[in-house]
């Protein structure tokens, strides 16, 4: 069972060595944060901490290790982005998809958000069908990066 937290500051070394050591893999499907962001770490997160209409959250697994984030970006009038990161030690458990459950849970009840966005580059297919799996549909074809890119939508209900 995984858990999710909400951001708070004793979590800065903890997810500095989750995006060190994940950078490569994280590169692989979406641009790197660049060096400076390293560098910055500290500043970057305490700001990150600072940001009213965002909720950033860590995900642990049963033994409590740090194993990725998953953010609501920009809450402004009931919607939200949704964005999230799985170590690649973590792949292929289901871990993506247990956390967008309950992220959009929390966000239609904690955060009384109605609406998530999100978006992946169309060669993520992994991503895909974590938002097809939690109800996200297909809303537009755009390029993200120089990359073919979906976005996707998803209404939330009580369910959440």
């Amino acid at each position: 069972m995984l858990t999710i937290e909400r951001l708070r500051p004793d979590h800065a070394e903890a997810l500095y060595a989750f995006e060190l050591t994940n950078r490569a893999w994280f590169a692989r499907s979406i641009p790197d944060r660049g060096d400076a962001y390293f560098a910055e770490f500290p500043a970057r997160h305490a700001a990150l901490l600072a940001d009213d209409s965002c909720h950033f959250h860590i995900i642990r697994d049963t033994d409590g290790t740090l194993i990725g984030r998953i953010n609501l970006i920009d809450a402004i009038d009931g919607t939200a982005e949704l964005g999230y990161r799985i170590a690649e030690s973590a792949t292929g458990r289901g871990v993506a998809k247990a956390a967008v459950t309950q992220i959009c849970h929390l966000a239609a009840t904690t955060y009384t958000l109605t609406t998530l966005t999100a978006m992946t580059t169309v060669d993520n297919p992994a991503s895909q069908a974590v938002l097809t799996h939690n109800a996200f549909a297909v809303v537009e074809h755009f390029t993200l990066n120089d990359r073919p890119a979906l976005r996707y939508r998803r209404d939330l209900g009580v369910s959440g």
